[in-house]
């Protein structure tokens, strides 16, 4: 399967288990988890989805997408929900600072309200400047914040840490933010 094919699946099997399961006919439990089996088979009509692909699409080169169970049988997104699931994280404190990329056009609003979730569960951070990097790039023109989270832990905001290393949180007030200029 050629590169962009293997992408437009990645997407597709991403929308399912994030923000529409409903759209495949694709059951989610309270905790975002599915049955490897029962999302190939509804994945199937429209791409050739068998469960090494799911694995090959679950850690790509660029981050890791979905989790499975410890015995292989159930799949689910590690973060980016719109959906309501409880994914179980344990509050955590955060590395002093964390970082987050985002695109030109929402650099006045972030500057006003500070990062919100929007439709997502939670506010997406990195440990690493290189992949706050690229997930900006992606959005458009990048802008780049600093994040004080330590001030923020301490300030009694919770944070998560994902299984794939993203950190997680509600909001980030503005005053938390400082851009880096690029």
């Amino acid at each position: 399967m050629d590169e962009k094919a293997l992408k437009r699946m990645g997407k597709y099997v991403s929308f399912l288990l994030r923000h529409h399961p409903e759209e495949a006919g694709v059951i989610l439990d309270e905790h975002g988890w599915t049955d490897v089996k029962d999302l190939i088979e509804k994945v199937s009509p429209l791409y050739p989805l068998t469960e090494e692909l799911l694995h090959t699409l679950a850690f790509g080169k660029d981050k890791q997408r979905y989790e499975f169970s410890e015995d292989g049988t159930r799949v689910r997104a590690v973060h980016g929900h719109s959906v309501e699931v409880d994914l179980g994280y344990e509050e955590m404190m955060p590395p002093e600072i964390l970082y987050h990329g985002t695109a030109e056009k929402s650099r006045a609003s972030i500057e006003e309200k500070g990062l919100l979730k929007m439709s997502r569960q939670y506010v997406h951070l990195s440990e690493r400047i290189d992949q706050a990097k690229e997930v900006g790039r992606r959005h458009g023109k990048l802008v780049l914040y600093k994040v004080n989270a330590k001030e923020m832990y301490e300030n009694g905001i919770k944070f998560y840490r994902s299984t794939s290393g993203v950190w997680l949180t509600d909001q980030v007030p503005a005053k938390y933010l400082e851009e880096i200029k690029n």
